[in-house]
């Protein structure tokens, strides 16, 4: 007798009519997952990007101590044009290079006593590529590879300051300037304990940012894989843009 008296009191609690309480179905499914009057946040860039549309051939190889003047004389390949002002953008990049005899092993823009240097098409400059590569990418704009292709002869053997002073003009060029970089370089040799603060200092000259703000390390890999056998060195970069 309980438990007859228990279900009736429980099918009392049950709606009356299913109608008051309409299925999920019976919703249209933009009403599920879209408030009212609420924007779609990615319907556009904060930063966009205006590229050439024309394509024109390759110009002759020209000499790499040639390659500052010959980026001046010519019109950027990117250039960023703010859509929204934002206060801060922040970028990551990352680069990596086979280590051969015979090459010169330029970090920084400094000259790295070592058996070993990068094989690249410019100086193989791990670490500048990976600033530049970060700057870029707080930008919104295209990758080293895209803006100074390997495939350019004007670019064989170029100091990579020539793409970081790129970099940093894109940037001063769309409202930004350095807040601050982290920058993390692994090899397993040599050591670069003994020429950090060289490095530091000229990456900061560089980018025309105050050494307090820009930070780096060094890593080795255990002796794991081609980063701890000194077949390849590698490099991290994060960086935050302030707007000016």
């Amino acid at each position: 007798m309980a438990a007859s008296t228990s279900s009736l009191y429980a099918s009392s609690l049950l709606p009356k009519s299913s109608a008051k309480y309409p299925s999920l179905s019976s919703f249209p499914r933009s009403s599920l997952f879209t408030p009212p009057n609420s924007t779609n946040l990615f319907s556009s860039s904060p930063l966009s990007l205006r590229l050439s549309s024309t394509t024109t051939p390759p110009p002759s190889a020209v000499p790499s101590a040639s390659a500052a003047a010959a980026l001046e004389a010519q019109p950027s390949p990117a250039s960023a044009t703010p859509l929204k002002s934002l206060p801060f953008r922040v970028g990551h990049g990352f680069d990596l290079h086979r280590l051969e005899p015979g090459y010169p092993l330029i970090i920084g823009g400094i000259n790295i006593p070592h058996e070993r240097g990068c094989e690249a098409h410019s100086d193989g400059d791990v670490l500048l590529h990976c600033v530049v590569d970060a700057i870029l990418g707080a930008l919104g704009l295209p990758d080293i590879g895209q803006i100074f292709p390997d495939s350019d002869p004007k670019w064989k053997g170029a100091p990579s300051s020539v793409f970081i002073k790129e970099a940093v003009r894109l940037m001063h060029e769309a409202g930004y300037e350095i807040g601050n970089l982290d920058a993390t370089l692994i090899l397993q040799r040599p050591k670069l304990s003994p020429h950090k603060e060289a490095i530091r200092a000229n990456l900061s000259e560089l980018l025309g940012a105050d050494p307090a703000v820009v930070n780096l390390k060094a890593k080795t890999h255990e002796k794991v894989d081609s980063l701890g056998e000194n077949r390849s060195i590698a490099a991290h970069t994060v960086v935050l843009l302030m707007r000016k």
